[in-house]
């Protein structure tokens, strides 16, 4: 892990017409690492998630100020192109969400969007990306098949994948492994250490344990602040903030 930095937020507040949601957000968030965003429902983890790659914009009503700079770019300006910046900053969801074609088609799906038509070139992507997401072996021998016969955490895999093929730079997770088995969730556990030596990762996740295990980076939010962010040993050991060891000793949330 390296410090050199990837993602600035500065005086980030973000309002559903007249509700706050986030309240002046800092942070800086090192390339190569795991940040693990933790905190109560509602917080805002989710939310400030969202604004990583401007997905709040499809909510109506949302109002954002303040800035969030990706290799140094704010992506709030009125030049950002919207479509590069989630194919670089891209999403996994809590629950999988694959398309209802073939496992092949659908991590071919994004670079066919983005110009790629020769079938070698293709292949090549589809083998690559499976690999990375740690499933190739499990599924090379059935790629025409459809991935809605996949098991629940193949199709998780099989998003990530997905994701990959596009190349981007910054993987967003929110709650990845929450509707998956303990043996699925290991597995998407193991795969992001596997990551982080090529991507940035950010995580929402409501199991501490996951967070302690999986994390370089954990920021606490609550009630749409970030009541502190720190390398995850430190908040995990010795926190600097009352709430946060409320929290993280189970008293509330």
């Amino acid at each position: 892990m390296n410090n050199v930095e990837k993602i600035r937020v500065e005086r980030l507040n973000l309002h559903y017409g007249t509700h706050q949601a986030l309240y002046d957000i800092e942070m800086n968030i090192p390339e190569n690492s795991i940040c693990a965003l933790i905190g109560p429902s509602g917080c805002g983890k989710s939310t400030f998630l969202r604004t990583l790659n401007r997905m709040n914009d499809l909510i109506e009503g949302v109002k954002i100020n303040g800035e969030v700079k990706v290799d140094g770019h704010n992506i709030y300006t009125s030049d950002t192109d919207v479509v590069s910046l989630r194919k670089r900053v891209g999403m996994v969801f809590q629950r999988p969400n694959p398309f209802p074609m073939s496992i092949f088609d659908n991590v071919a799906y994004g670079p066919r969007i983005h110009g790629t038509k020769k079938k070698a070139a293709l292949q090549e992507i589809v083998e690559r990306s499976l690999r990375q997401a740690a499933l190739w072996d499990e599924v090379k021998d059935r790629l025409n098949k459809s991935a809605l016969g996949l098991s629940g955490g193949q199709q998780q895999r099989l998003c990530i994948a997905r994701l990959l093929a596009v190349e981007p730079d910054v993987l967003l997770m929110d709650e990845p492994t929450s509707a998956l088995d303990p043996i699925s969730t290991l597995k998407v556990e193991e795969l992001t250490q596997n990551l982080k030596e090529r991507y940035t990762i950010i995580i929402v996740t409501h199991n501490m344990q996951q967070a302690a295990r999986i994390s370089d980076f954990t920021s606490f939010f609550l009630n749409g602040y970030l009541v502190e962010t720190d390398k995850t040993d430190k908040i995990f050991t010795a926190p600097g903030d009352q709430r946060t060891e409320d929290y993280i000793t189970g008293r509330f949330g």
